[in-house]
């Protein structure tokens, strides 16, 4: 009696395929090793810092490693704000000018407007801080002191030491903040969160369009019940790839925020502290332990970062637009 088996089927490549499998294999375990390589060192150069602090290392807001006290409580905390204005002002920005360059934009004004937004991505942080510095941060002031005057009552949005109707009041208050420093921020990470939006959203399957339109919906009523289900994964992915980003900046948020080593939860007040700023301010002139301090700040950051990076690429591998992709 014949039984089925199952037929074994034999995958020839050619030279070609064997190269670039070889290449891509390589390139991806290089970065596999990079990574590993940089966390190690890391914890290596940390181990005397974290030894000696142990746990209150997470909890301690004060930053004086020769005396025996610092801890990344309140940069961490800092941090995680910056980050948080930083997104809550790029995703409204990044999801409107993807769609916008996807769905409304003629098609000869479509390549010009990406290769706009690719382009801002290129700008050094350097101009962005100086931009902030100069010129957002005067013109900031107003609307600062307008959400904490309307908006106080709010747990983060209120100033102490201050009244806001006051308008002989100090504006300093309102400086080097938090705000300040999440819009910069915010407006520096939009490009990469627009590119991965605006990529995903050209993938959506023209046929479901066009179906669409077909049964009478309109061009929005196409967008909300076709294109925004499909690119969720990707608009969660890139919000939270540019959250990835916005935790790691460094050199704009130096150039803005006024260094504090306490938790400030007010994020319109003057005073914020970023893990990657403290680093920038502290290194030159660390002694061996604040070296091997910041290194600890480091070894935080950069796990926080490939959390968050990693919790993006899961997102975007499990959805339909990352299926797509």
């Amino acid at each position: 009696m014949l039984t089925d088996t199952p037929r074994k089927l034999t995958i020839i490549r050619d030279r070609s395929d064997k190269i670039f499998r070889g290449v891509v294999r390589a390139g991806g375990s290089t970065v596999l090793v990079i990574m590993v390589l940089v966390g190690s060192f890391l914890a290596f150069r940390a181990s005397q810092a974290l030894n000696k602090a142990g746990w209150s290392f997470f909890t301690e807001q004060a930053w004086e490693p020769d005396a025996g006290r610092f801890g990344i409580a309140a940069v961490i905390v800092g941090t995680i704000l910056i980050a948080t204005v930083a997104i809550v002002v790029a995703l409204p920005l990044s999801l409107g000018t993807a769609l916008f360059i996807t769905e409304y934009a003629p098609r000869k004004l479509r390549s010009f407007l990406v290769s706009i937004v690719d382009l801002m991505a290129a700008i050094p942080s350097v101009v962005f801080g100086l931009w902030g510095f100069f010129f957002l941060q005067q013109s900031i002031v107003p609307v600062s002191r307008w959400i904490s005057q309307y908006f106080g009552w709010i747990p983060g949005l209120g100033v102490t030491g201050v009244d806001p109707t006051d308008p002989l009041a100090t504006t300093t208050v309102y400086t080097s903040s938090t705000f300040i420093a999440g819009i910069v921020v915010g407006i520096m990470v939009t490009p990469i969160v627009t590119s991965i939006m605006r990529e995903v959203f050209s993938q959506t399957p023209v046929g479901e369009r066009e179906g669409a339109l077909a049964l009478g919906a309109t061009r929005w009523a196409m967008i909300r019940n076709v294109v925004l289900p499909f690119g969720q994964g990707g608009i969660i992915g890139g919000t939270m790839l540019g959250l990835g980003r916005a935790l790691g900046e460094t050199i704009a948020v130096y150039m803005i925020i006024s260094p504090v080593f306490f938790i400030q939860p007010n994020i319109l007040q003057n005073g914020a502290s970023s893990v990657a700023a403290l680093i920038a301010l502290r290194y030159g002139e660390s002694t061996e332990m604040g070296l091997s301090a910041l290194m600890a700040a480091g070894l935080a950051l950069f796990t926080m970062t490939l959390i968050v990076n990693f919790g993006a690429s899961i997102v975007v591998s499990r959805s339909r637009s990352g299926a797509a992709s």
